[in-house]
């Protein structure tokens, strides 16, 4: 069994692991994996990573889409206030700030993995140039 999270801070994360392996353990099956959703944008430079973020989230407020941001809002219960910013990107994916330098995204990425999670569902774009990015300076 698994348990699939929208993206979050590593301490927002590790709270919801926590909470889902104290439910689990009282129920006497075997431990859980623990996923989640994330935006990922390796650059050179932290510099050029937060251009790229500025550029996917300047969104145009006429832009088939986002009309009705406010409406979705309004008729969803969220843990916590959503930027519009965090709604051009699926899944809440740029809360885990997957973003910068290698280094810095490979630091992140350790303190989910101390946090309890097993799998990240990375989402980038356009996909396939930049999973090869990422897997060639953060992985690699």
């Amino acid at each position: 069994d698994a348990y699939v999270m929208h993206g979050d801070t590593a301490d927002v994360i590790a709270e919801k692991i926590a909470d889902m392996r104290a439910r689990r353990e009282k129920t006497g099956k075997p431990p859980m994996s623990f996923g989640m959703a994330a935006y990922a944008i390796v650059r050179d430079t932290e510099e050029e990573a937060r251009a790229e973020v500025a550029r996917i989230t300047t969104l145009d407020p006429n832009a088939p889409g986002f009309g009705n941001y406010d409406q979705w809002l309004s008729g969803t219960q969220l843990e916590r206030e959503m930027k519009i910013a965090e709604y051009s990107v699926s899944n809440r994916g740029l809360r885990p700030d997957l973003i910068g330098t290698a280094e810095q995204i490979k630091q992140r990425i350790a303190a989910y993995e101390a946090a309890g999670l097993d799998l990240l569902l990375l989402q980038m774009s356009p996909q396939y140039e930049e999973m090869e990015r990422f897997a060639e300076k953060v992985i690699n």
